[in-house]
């Protein structure tokens, strides 16, 4: 099985993504937020590119979620906290989410065959799911600012060590990959503190959200793994 590893949501293009199943991670906070809300009962969760768009989809029942430079979007019903999506909240009710990095990433990743979502809050799950589609895999970290995130990368290397413990003949890694999973084994006693002391970890805790990347650092505190269905991500 082949895994590439892309660092940033501005390096991905379509031909990478063909008949592959692409993992977006967006440690700080997309991919968690979209976890967390599948675990608390949320009927699905809609990606979508702008405020535009969320606003156009938006029927009656449905939440608006979302951030920009990591601020929730003005008469929205939620930010990007994962805390927000509590089963209170979103059990059962549809969700129109847009982010600044992690809902463009899932955009730009629809000509996968599938397109799951990962985060440190899953990781063992969603590993098990890719490898369990049996294709090629890429793993798109969406990034901070159009540029890495070591939180990504961390994530992507922690998912990286995960298939490598389920598949039965070795990975093959290109050269970023091979970096991201030495970053993880380098950093999995400190995963807490390198998201905390990485630029977007500190940005989140000028704005107020140390919480966040706290809460955001913990592994596979989830089972469920989303998977984009149409335009929706559902549990696997």
């Amino acid at each position: 099985m082949q895994v590439q590893v892309i660092s940033s949501v501005n390096e991905a293009c379509s031909a990478k993504l063909y008949h592959k199943t692409a993992i977006i991670v967006d440690v700080l906070r997309a991919s968690s937020t979209i976890v967390a809300a599948l675990a608390a009962g949320a009927a699905g969760v809609i990606p979508v590119e702008t405020v535009m768009d969320a606003r156009a989809a938006h029927q009656p029942g449905d939440l608006l979620g979302g951030e920009r430079f990591g601020r929730k979007i003005p008469g929205f019903d939620l930010g990007n906290s994962p805390e927000e999506y509590n089963i209170e909240t979103v059990c059962n009710r549809r969700i129109l989410l847009t982010t600044t990095n992690g809902t463009r990433a899932i955009q730009k990743s629809m000509r996968a065959d599938h397109v799951l979502t990962g985060s440190l809050l899953n990781a063992s799950a969603c590993a098990k799911a890719a490898y369990e589609l049996r294709r090629d895999i890429v793993i798109l970290c969406a990034g901070s600012n159009d540029e890495f995130a070591v939180e990504d990368g961390i994530c992507a290397g922690l998912l990286l060590e995960r298939l490598r413990t389920l598949s039965t003949a070795p990975l093959e890694l290109d050269d970023f990959g091979v970096a991201m999973l030495a970053l993880y084994n380098d950093r999995s006693q400190h995963i807490a503190q390198t998201l905390q002391i990485g630029t977007a970890g500190k940005r989140l805790a000028k704005l107020g959200y140390k919480r966040d990347v706290e809460w955001c650092a913990e592994i596979d505190r989830y089972s469920e793994v989303p998977i984009l269905r149409g335009d929706t991500l559902i549990c696997c």
